[in-house]
C-alpha cells in the first residue's frame, strides 16, 4: 500500500532537493564546503522553512558555514522561487543536524557494551 504524502511534505522534500542542487552546483561561497541536506521543515503556510544539514567535517567549521548559508539564503531563495510554484517562498533559516553524529555515538557505545558483556560472559565459561 503506498504512503500518503501531504502537499507539505512534497514542497519540503522538493525545496530540499531544490537547494540540495543550488548549493552544489550555484553557489560558490568557499565557507559552505561539502554538506548534506538531511531535511527542511515547512510551516503551513510557507512563510518559513527550516534547513537541516550535517557537514563532512562534522562540527567542525560549523560557524563559518552557517555565515555562508546565511550569505547565501538571499539568492537560495530567490532561485527557489523561480524554480518551485508556491505562492509563498519561504524565508530560509539552517540548523545544524547533529543526529548522524548522536546515532553513531550511541552506536559505538551500544557496540561497546557488548563487546564487554562478551568478553564477561567468555570469562564466566571459562572460570
Amino acid at each position: 500500500m503506498p504512503k500518503e504524502y501531504s502537499r507539505s511534505q512534497r514542497v519540503a522534500e522538493q525545496i530540499r532537493r531544490e537547494l540540495a542542487e543550488l548549493i552544489r552546483l550555484e553557489v560558490k561561497d568557499p565557507r559552505i564546503g561539502m554538506i548534506s541536506l538531511t531535511d527542511v521543515e515547512i510551516t503551513p503556510d510557507y512563510a518559513h522553512a527550516k534547513v537541516y544539514f550535517t557537514s563532512m567535517s562534522g562540527a567542525e567549521g560549523l560557524d563559518e558555514i552557517l555565515a555562508g548559508l546565511r550569505r547565501a539564503s538571499g539568492f537560495l531563495r530567490r532561485e527557489l522561487g523561480r524554480r518551485v510554484r508556491i505562492h509563498t517562498t519561504p524565508e530560509l533559516h539552517f540548523q545544524y543536524d547533529n543526529s548522524l553524529e548522536q546515532g553513531s555515538r550511541l552506536s559505538k557505545l551500544i557496540d561497546d557494551v557488548v563487546r564487554e558483556d562478551e568478553a564477561r560472559h567468555d570469562k564466566d565459561q571459562n572460570d
